[in-house]
């Protein structure tokens, strides 16, 4: 069993950078497709970024790009969400996931495994 676990939220003003993190255990970290998806008061979970197998393919959503970076360490078995120039609106539950199939997807019924989420806040 994958156990994925988020770390690194917290509340920021707008314009400050967090930097997430999502430790995994249990399985084989480096043949999974990693993403981040955020869930906000009220709203349906949306995703935000994902990355490939060896990280060398990345896709972000439009309303985060040039601000929040995907990345991945295959050997801390660990994705990373570098949020830079974070808004007010940004604030939601983050999650990451995995993806047994390996492949970088926006789909969130793709994804085979969940964190619990690390909440992040960004005042005005």
């Amino acid at each position: 069993q994958v156990r994925l676990v988020e770390s690194g939220g917290g509340l920021v003003q707008a314009g400050g950078s967090l930097r997430l993190s999502c430790a995994a255990s249990g399985g084989s970290f480096s043949s999974y497709g990693m993403g981040w998806f955020r869930q906000a008061p009220g709203k349906e979970r949306e995703f935000v970024a994902t990355i490939s197998r060896s990280g060398s393919t990345t896709y972000n959503v439009r309303f985060v790009k040039g601000r929040f970076t995907i990345s991945r360490d295959n050997a801390k078995n660990t994705v990373y969400l570098q949020m830079n120039s974070l808004k007010p609106e940004d604030t939601a539950v983050y999650y990451c996931a995995a993806d047994q199939g390996g492949i970088p997807s926006p789909i969130r019924g793709r994804y085979d495994y969940w964190g619990q989420g690390t909440q992040v806040t960004v005042s005005s």
